[in-house]
């Protein structure tokens, strides 16, 4: 019993949660089919029950009428039929066969003894006269007495019809009304259809209004506005004050990023000097000094210097968030990889760097922030790779651009993270230099702000990592 009643919630459970999933045209039009479906159910059994009973009524009175009549225009008489007593139909009156057949009825003629004096060819056995209506192996039998010329003898009538003539008309009715009532639960499914439709166009409107302010992300869009002062009216009033709740939001939001990028960009530049000034007194600190004191300043000049190239990234960046950008001008990219290789070679350690970058590859752009974008790709492979592995650097032109791309033939980069190094302060597992996290993502920076792109490609010879930076030419 525990199984069952266990059962029975999980399929309610099941179909409940399939109704629930279907859209709500669909809940609407199947919930007033369903309800036309029981009313027109109820509506045709109680007219097909009546309908039944009066089609049975009305035959049973036809059955009687016909048996009356019959009793009254029959005249029978004993005529002698090869030297034999028969009895016989006075045809003067009525015909007996004709009447039968016109209706398909059957007649018989017998007296109480169950002596069978006339009958129609298709009459059976009716039974013993004693009873007025009866119902005989289907058969609705009429019995009344009738008068025989010439013969004493009380005689009796018995007409008959077949009850299956009536049940065919009543199984007509039974059908109609079964079609009528699938037919109006169709008919009620697609005026629900057509009328949920049209109820859910305001919905449908406020959908498409909302998806084209999720593509164009402008909240400053308005909704339409339903001409009925009903429920949608109220939620398009309702989102179109949260949107513009979120208008305000947002331009505060902004506003305050670009009070905040700027204050950055300011800062880093403001930095820029006294750190100069800094290094310039360390640098000449250590020329002076001997023994520790040596040593303390050379460690305070590389924290120094280190925190200068941090200075240097934050305010480049700074200025690309604020939309700040320096001069650009025609700058040969290959002299600028050149350089920077030639910058790289003395630290380079035991790492092998080639630089394929034939002259004449002009862009326009800002020098010094190329340079960085070079120096940062190329510091990148170092970094990350061990002692003794291949780092090039090549540049040519395709397609009105020119394409740097920078390879090594390291360990590689996974492909899962290959938007993901490109985030600001994000580092590698295989970082050997405590990296600030903002070298790549200054070479995107660098890349957009010439109009320009950075991807991680899979390199040439299956192995590595390869760069590519693709900047459209001067």
């Amino acid at each position: 019993m525990a199984s069952l009643d266990s059962s029975i919630r999980s399929a309610a459970r099941a179909t409940s949660s399939a109704y629930r999933s279907l859209p709500i045209r669909w809940r609407l039009a199947g919930g007033s089919a369903a309800l036309t479906l029981v009313i027109l159910c109820g509506f045709a059994a109680i007219v097909g029950v009546l309908t039944t009973r009066q089609i049975h009524e009305d035959f049973h009175d036809e059955v009687a009428r016909s048996a009356d009549t019959l009793q009254k225009n029959a005249l029978l008489r004993i005529v002698p039929v090869n030297g034999q007593a028969t009895l016989r139909p006075v045809r003067s009156r009525v015909d007996l066969d004709d009447f039968a057949a016109s209706q398909n009825a059957a007649i018989r003629v017998i007296t109480e003894d169950d002596l069978v004096g006339w009958r129609t060819a298709n009459a059976p056995d009716f039974g013993t006269p004693y009873r007025k209506t009866s119902e005989v192996d289907g058969w609705r039998v009429e019995t009344r007495p009738v008068e025989v010329l010439s013969y004493p003898d009380r005689w009796f009538l018995q007409y008959g019809r077949k009850v299956s003539d009536i049940q065919d008309t009543a199984n007509r009715v039974k059908v109609f009304l079964a079609f009528g009532v699938l037919g109006g639960a169709l008919l009620a499914l697609l005026a629900g259809l057509a009328t949920a439709r049209r109820a859910m166009e305001p919905i449908t409107e406020l959908t498409a209004a909302a998806r084209r302010i999720e593509h164009s992300r402008d909240p400053s869009l308005t909704l339409p506005h339903p001409e009925a002062d009903d429920e949608v009216a109220e939620l398009a009033t309702t989102l179109d004050a949260m949107l513009l709740a979120l208008d305000g939001a947002r331009t505060e939001t902004e506003s305050a990023l670009i009070r905040q990028r700027e204050f950055v960009a300011d800062a880093s530049h403001e930095l820029r000097t006294p750190l100069t000034s800094v290094l310039a007194n360390l640098e000449l600190l250590e020329e002076e000094l001997t023994g520790e004191q040596r040593d303390t300043a050379s460690s305070a000049l590389r924290s120094s210097r280190r925190m200068r190239r941090l200075v240097g990234d934050l305010l480049l960046l700074a200025r690309a968030d604020a939309g700040r950008q320096a001069p650009h001008q025609a700058v040969d990219l290959s002299e600028v990889v050149t350089e920077a290789a030639a910058e790289l070679e003395p630290v380079a350690g035991d790492h092998e760097i080639s630089v394929a970058a034939p002259a004449g590859m002009h862009v326009a752009g800002a020098r010094d922030e190329l340079h960085r974008l070079v120096l940062n790709l190329m510091e990148n492979a170092l970094r990350h790779t061990d002692p003794g592995t291949a780092v090039e650097a090549t540049v040519e032109r395709w397609n009105g651009a020119v394409i740097l791309a920078v390879e090594d033939d390291g360990p590689g980069i996974p492909a899962d993270l290959s938007e993901k190094i490109f985030e600001r302060f994000y580092r590698g597992t295989g970082d050997r230099s405590g990296s600030s996290g903002l070298g790549l993502s200054i070479v995107r920076a660098v890349a957009e702000s010439h109009q320009g792109s950075v991807r991680l490609e899979e390199p040439l010879d299956g192995r590595g990592a390869r760069f590519v930076v693709r900047i459209p030419t001067a």
